[in-house]
């Protein structure tokens, strides 16, 4: 059975990007019998604020999109990502980092050619074990990962030349977002991730990690993007349309099902339909791999 989740950051409201995936998520979920979870990611507190998650909880609502079970919140589950780094800790997978962000950016520009892609080559590798009162990276191993993709078929990277070491702990006492979601995915037995291919680049990174802490692999689908009519990007701070923004220009959430459901393979054509009619229709094979434009007349 699939439990699938919906992981927002509540550092602004929802936009059809994030709408897109939620529902592809639930969609999946329900269309196999299974159960779909939201997760709030607010590790990052100075971005991350409480009303803006609860409004992202409503739009999800106002789309007919409830979770089963109660929304985590992950600002309240430091004692778990603290475990999880003793664990890594004590297996030698994990070492201090004392680099700043102008050693970063010189890392960055200067060439490495032994080291190919590599984003962090491992400068603090050496360094011995501070407890926590230091950044705290994952010792990545080299190799390839392979993983498969409902979207995109057979995937597979080398984190260790793509990201180099991710930063899991921050010197502010942050929890970084790598350590966050996989532990959290462990904890709450998701086996489906569903989510932008923005982030398809993270998932070698991210499988690595689940191996170091002996956790499941989750199946993976990344969607393509919705784009602004013109191509570029949307953002939650540039020019993103929400429910809220698009009830002022008189579109329901029933028109914006029908055209999410549309874009997901679901209709022949965009008309206003509720959450429930899309799952009989729900089929990864049908759903397009490429970017999608929002209707010009949205705007």
């Amino acid at each position: 059975m699939t439990l699938g989740r919906f992981a927002p950051s509540p550092t602004g409201l929802l936009h059809l990007g994030n709408l897109r995936t939620a529902l592809a998520s639930w969609l999946s979920a329900r269309a196999s019998g299974g159960r779909w979870i939201l997760r709030m990611e607010d590790v990052d507190g100075p971005r991350c604020h409480r009303d803006l998650g609860e409004a992202q909880v409503r739009d999800l609502a106002a789309l007919g999109l409830e979770s089963d079970e109660p929304v985590a919140w992950q600002s309240g589950r430091s004692a778990h990502y603290r475990e999880a780094l003793i664990c890594l800790h004590e297996a030698e997978r994990i070492y201090p980092c004392t680099c700043t962000r102008k050693d970063l950016r010189v890392l960055a520009s200067a060439p490495h050619p032994e080291d190919g892609l590599r984003a962090y080559p491992g400068r603090c590798r050496a360094r011995p074990w501070a407890g926590f009162e230091q950044a705290l990276r994952l010792r990545l191993p080299e190799g390839t990962v392979a993983w498969g993709d409902r979207l995109l078929g057979t995937q597979e990277d080398d984190p260790a030349l793509l990201t180099g070491d991710p930063l899991l702990f921050r010197r502010d006492g942050c929890f970084a977002y790598h350590l966050a979601v996989v532990v959290d995915d462990g904890a709450q037995a998701v086996t489906e991730v569903v989510r932008g291919a923005d982030l398809r680049s993270v998932t070698a990174t991210q499988i690595r990690l689940q191996e170091a802490l002996g956790l499941p692999r989750p199946a993976y689908a990344h969607l393509g993007l919705v784009r602004a009519p013109n191509g570029s990007r949307l953002g939650k701070r540039a020019g993103a349309l929400g429910l809220e923004a698009l009830g002022a220009r008189g579109i329901t959430p029933e028109t914006c099902l029908g055209w999410l459901g549309w874009s997901l393979g679901c209709l022949d054509r965009p008309e206003p339909c509720g959450a429930g009619e899309l799952i009989p229709a729900f089929d990864w094979a049908r759903v397009p791999r490429r970017d999608l434009p929002l209707p010009e007349a949205w705007i």
